[in-house]
């Protein structure tokens, strides 16, 4: 009943719902105020489930203040913020993304990739790399939210769930989350706006705001008034728009701030960016680049030297990644060789998993090449007496390889294969 407001939905949280939350909740994650870990709060679990079912039935369930950290930024200048749930707020959390998801996800666009089930980034990035071919590349407008985690208006996300959802005890416990307020430092703030990063409900709640205020308008209101093709891809809270005509493109543009502003969200004046992107002609201007979902996208020649648009590794991402590695073989080169071989390889291929895309071999060689440099360099000073040169680590190297640098993602096996 895509068009109707549904009242009774809490009735779907039982304990085996909460089972099944508790069985797709990481036990390994950080703890909250409470300290309280996973194993502890499995020694009773289904008395800690019954309470807690009875708690966010009878609306008794006080959802506790989030822990808040901060972790670097892709370019390493800043720090995002992170904030983690109690254990226990995180299965009940769970349940009710579980019960919701049924609800949005028949109506949630197809744009829309980022924390949906069945869906990935790299689903995204084929979408996208498919629609700059058809396109012949045409104009980009590269879109940023600025402090969108932080900005998102309660009221206007209330207003927009009570289109689709009006059970009270869902809706309670959903206003009972973005007011539980953010412990950090000692000091219990309450903001105003924002869902902290890091809860499990709030990337289901920024689809559900992002639906409304971009993929429904986009598609809905805007393609129909274009005059050539367009394009969106979003995921979560990056998204990028691709228009056959430059006039489609300047038409979106300059509205685009305006419909974002009624939401209460800004768009971060420098990232936020029309380019050009057409295909390269021999006497034209070099087309622009841009990055996306951590790849830098830009022209140039396929297997059989025709233009085509080929993806590698951010410069941020890059940096991040061997600096990254840097740091672990600086702390851990007291390690037996054995062990810090098998780390390095997890670590390469752990990149290789989501980096490894078709165009993208030259960047994951340097990578591991990079990785071998500051290998030796740290095996070199964990020693006065016995210098690591290159003649000795390449023996060393010999008998413990990094793997080779792999294609995972290949353009090339999803056409033979659909």
């Amino acid at each position: 009943m895509p068009q109707t407001a549904l009242t009774t939905l809490a009735h779907a949280i039982d304990l085996d719902l909460l089972e099944e939350a508790y069985r797709r909740t990481r036990k390994d994650g950080a703890v909250g105020i409470d300290g309280q870990t996973a194993e502890a709060y499995t020694e009773n679990l289904e008395a800690n489930l019954r309470a807690l079912l009875e708690r966010a039935k009878s609306g008794t369930y006080r959802a506790p203040p989030v822990r808040r950290v901060h972790i670097p930024k892709a370019d390493g200048s800043k720090t995002r913020p992170i904030g983690i749930p109690t254990f226990e707020d995180k299965v009940l959390q769970r349940a009710v993304a579980m019960v919701l998801e049924a609800v949005y996800e028949q109506d949630f666009r197809d744009c829309s990739y980022g924390f949906r089930p069945g869906r990935s980034a790299h689903q995204a990035l084929q979408v996208l790399w498919k629609g700059l071919m058809d396109l012949g590349g045409g104009w980009v407008l590269e879109l940023d939210i600025e402090r969108f985690f932080d900005a998102l208006d309660h009221q206007k996300l209330r207003e927009i769930l009570r289109q689709r959802v009006r059970d009270g005890v869902l809706l309670r416990l959903i206003g009972k989350w973005l007011e539980a307020g953010v412990l950090e430092e000692g000091s219990l703030v309450h903001p105003e706006t924002g869902t902290p990063q890091g809860g499990v409900i709030s990337p289901l709640l920024a689809n559900v705001f992002l639906d409304t205020v971009l993929d429904a308008w986009f598609e809905d209101v805007v393609r129909p008034r274009l005059r050539g093709r367009a394009l969106l891809v979003r995921y979560a809270d990056d998204a990028v728009m691709v228009f056959a005509s430059e006039e489609d493109a300047r038409r979106v543009w300059k509205v685009l701030a305006k419909r974002f502003e009624k939401y209460g969200l800004s768009l971060h004046p420098e990232k936020t960016r029309l380019l050009h992107f057409g295909r390269p002609s021999p006497r034209g201007p070099r087309p622009e680049t841009f990055d996306f979902l951590g790849f830098t996208h830009y022209w140039g020649r396929s297997r059989r030297g025709k233009p085509a648009v080929l993806r590698k590794t951010a410069r941020d991402r890059f940096t991040r990644s061997l600096r990254a590695i840097a740091q672990w073989c600086r702390r851990q080169r007291h390690l037996p060789l054995v062990e810090q071989h098998r780390e390095l390889g997890r670590k390469l291929r752990g990149h290789y998993a989501y980096y490894g895309i078709t165009g993208n071999q030259p960047a994951l060689s340097r990578l591991r090449h990079e990785t071998q440099r500051v290998w030796r360099k740290w095996l070199d000073r964990r020693s006065q007496r016995v210098r690591m040169t290159w003649e000795r680590f390449w023996r060393v190297s010999a008998r413990y390889p990094l793997p080779p640098a792999r294609v995972v993602h290949s353009v090339y096996r999803l056409v033979a294969k659909p």
